[in-house]
């Protein structure tokens, strides 16, 4: 009966969030444009970058929340990290609000910042990871918030205190647990009931692979879309010469452990020159995916300096 039970909630999550698209369609991916979406503006906190933006849409306004740098720290953190926010109602002309989403406050998101954000709404509740950064150790971290405005922090995902980054969490609960795919050089997975105590599983669900575009590393992109084919989790990873490239990955619904494929050429590939050109040369790095239309919009950083979009087109 448990069994039966969990197939039927899965299906349910299926009809509910699931996304039309197909895992081939993503080897279809285009660029929006040869232009960036957003870069680096003024003086103040979001004048050296703008890039890795995260994205949801919430009555048919798409919130984007980016990482920005500014100029403090120059050689030693290499600047302060804020996490801003644009709106944008077609999910390509966006409009920046003056002030960041979140600031870094504590301890151990000082002086380094708040980085690399990525969102969900699970229930009625909007979660955010991020890293905080001391200036030395990364910690992945969580906030929350009921209304994308007013922003809880959670603190250190982990309290063992480990280096720790880049968190993917799961749409859906599954058997009334959050999942989350984290990690900056294989993929782990790990639940919670609570958001506050996960638990780790021993072995990485997704790892390089020798003579691959991911020979080096690989780390989650945006948070996993559910389709009916399984969990879509679309992934960055760089080989040995320090090119990053996106590629994806397809996980069983009713076992987020089980991989089911695997994209064995990049989705995309550093071409433009601030793509190729910015703080760190040749980095294409999603975070974000939303869809707008028919659409399926995947927003990324660009050389840790700019943000850019791509699309596919969905199946309906």
């Amino acid at each position: 009966m448990k069994v039966f039970l969990t197939l039927v909630a899965m299906l349910l999550c299926v009809a509910a969030l699931g996304v039309s698209i197909r895992f081939d369609d993503l080897y279809r991916v285009e660029r929006y444009s040869d232009l960036p979406l957003l870069m680096p503006q003024g003086i103040g906190w979001e004048s050296k970058a703008v890039f890795n933006p995260t994205a949801i849409v919430v009555d048919s306004i798409v919130h984007m929340f980016y990482r920005s740098e500014d100029w403090s720290g120059v050689g030693r953190w290499n600047g302060t990290s804020r996490i801003g926010k644009a709106t944008s109602s077609d999910g390509f002309d966006f409009t920046r609000e003056a002030s960041p989403a979140i600031e870094p406050t504590e301890t151990y998101e000082l002086p380094g910042g708040c980085e690399d954000p990525r969102i969900v709404r699970v229930d009625d509740l909007y979660i955010m990871t991020y890293t905080g950064y001391d200036g030395g150790k990364a910690r992945l971290c969580i906030a929350t918030s009921h209304d994308l405005a007013t922003w809880e922090k959670l603190g250190p995902v982990f309290s063992n205190d480990t280096w720790s980054k880049s968190g993917a969490i799961v749409p859906a609960k599954i058997n009334g647990n959050y999942y989350m795919y984290f990690g900056d050089s294989s993929i782990k997975l790990a639940y919670s009931k609570d958001l506050k105590n996960w638990t780790v599983y021993p072995r990485p669900v997704l790892e390089p692979r020798q003579d691959k575009f991911d020979s080096r590393l690989v780390e989650p992109g945006p948070a996993p879309l559910i389709t009916e084919e399984g969990i879509l989790l679309i992934y960055n990873s760089a080989d040995f010469s320090t090119i990053y490239r996106p590629g994806a990955a397809l996980f069983a619904i009713d076992n987020p452990r089980n991989l089911l494929k695997r994209t064995d050429v990049p989705l995309m590939e550093p071409e433009l020159s601030w793509e190729k050109l910015g703080q760190v040369p040749n980095v294409i790095f999603i975070e974000g995916a939303v869809v707008v239309g028919n659409r399926l919009i995947l927003y990324y950083g660009a050389a840790d300096t700019y943000i850019g979009a791509a699309v596919v087109g969905l199946a309906w």
